[in-house]
């Protein structure tokens, strides 16, 4: 995909003699006083730039972002993929296939029918339980569960093996969003375009409301529908108001006998008396760096409750620690660090 790049922001990041083709935000007047996730969505309009779609004038108009001023401008963002559950995920994938069959029947290449956006599905919401107590529950459980909807899987299998950038993470490896956290989120992607690798900031959409737990890693997502996630995998920007930002400063640390849940309840409570429907809400100040990572996902997966789109953590030592404890490589660590820092979105 060509971006029209009317800013002249695109430039290269060098990590460790790795080149990296960027959209640096600070080619852009007024970038550096925008909100962390404000940030992102600007990064993200610089990145997809069309002339049609994706316009000079809105990016401009967000950079020029007032804190008080009621949402106006209309955007359009493009996450940077796609998650779902299999609840939601399933009839998507049919209607890929269903498309292939169509292309077929048209004779057409069916094999050009594929996801534009990666694509992950995450088998949860549907496993049940029928062993407890024992020590091959677990086992017996998965055994039973993929004899119970056989069909279903191996209909998956094909998706997986036909499809482009789809991937799908089988019944028994965790709920969705702990799944997402711990081994789908990269915080910052790296993707091949026109032959040069391209590093830009996750961001992804999801078919379940408490999608927004990634935002603890840094990652800005919330969730959506299944037509509008569908819509995302086949390229199709998410269009929306640039929204109104409530900064939650937090400073000090958790007092002793306080719990992680003490927190997240006052937190819910503050911002339900506040007022934060449909707007980001973004964590700032001294004492973010003394709230563990857990935490933070914690609270960013609270954003339905007290009715906020997001509810974003910055970048920071905190969100390396955890990239390093799940087993990310030190390469995309470095990466990480590398271009938070460059685009002023390290805490």
């Amino acid at each position: 995909m060509t971006t029209v790049d009317s800013l002249g922001s695109k430039g290269v990041l060098n990590v460790d003699g790795a080149e990296y083709e960027i959209f640096r935000l600070n080619k852009v007047e007024g970038s550096q006083k925008l909100p962390y996730s404000l940030k992102i969505l600007l990064e993200n309009l610089l990145r997809t730039e069309d002339g049609k779609n994706i316009t000079k004038d809105q990016i401009e108009a967000l950079a020029s972002w007032e804190p008080s001023a009621d949402p106006s401008t209309e955007i359009q963002f493009t996450p940077a993929r796609v998650l779902m559950q299999d609840f939601t995920g399933v009839p998507c994938v049919v209607d890929l296939a269903t498309m292939r069959e169509a292309i077929t029947d048209l004779g057409g290449d069916p094999t050009l029918v594929n996801p534009l956006a990666p694509a992950e599905l995450v088998i949860d919401h549907s496993v049940q339980i029928d062993h407890f107590g024992t020590p091959d529950a677990v086992e017996r459980n998965v055994e039973i569960e993929y004899q119970r909807n056989g069909e279903r899987y191996q209909f998956l299998r094909w998706g997986q093996t036909a499809f482009d950038d789809f991937k799908v993470v089988p019944p028994g490896m965790g709920i969705v969003h702990q799944v997402n956290i711990e081994y789908l989120a990269r915080t910052v992607m790296t993707r091949e375009v026109d032959g040069v690798l391209r590093a830009y900031p996750d961001t992804c959409v999801g078919t379940d409301s408490h999608t927004t737990m990634v935002n603890g890693l840094g990652v800005l997502g919330w969730g959506v529908g299944g037509i509008e996630a569908e819509a995302a995998m086949l390229g199709q920007p998410v269009s929306m108001l640039v929204p109104r930002v409530v900064g939650f400063k937090l400073t000090g640390e958790i007092p002793a006998g306080a719990t992680a849940t003490d927190v997240v309840l006052t937190i819910t409570e503050m911002l339900r008396e506040h007022g934060a429907v449909g707007k980001f809400v973004e964590f700032y100040g001294e004492g973010v760096g003394s709230v563990p990572l857990a935490n933070r996902a914690t609270i960013g997966n609270m954003s339905p409750e007290f009715g906020s789109t997001a509810a974003m953590f910055p970048i920071d030592d905190v969100t390396l620690g955890y990239l390093r404890l799940t087993g990310r490589s030190e390469e995309n660590i470095r990466l990480v660090e590398a271009y938070a820092k460059e685009q002023g979105l390290w805490h």
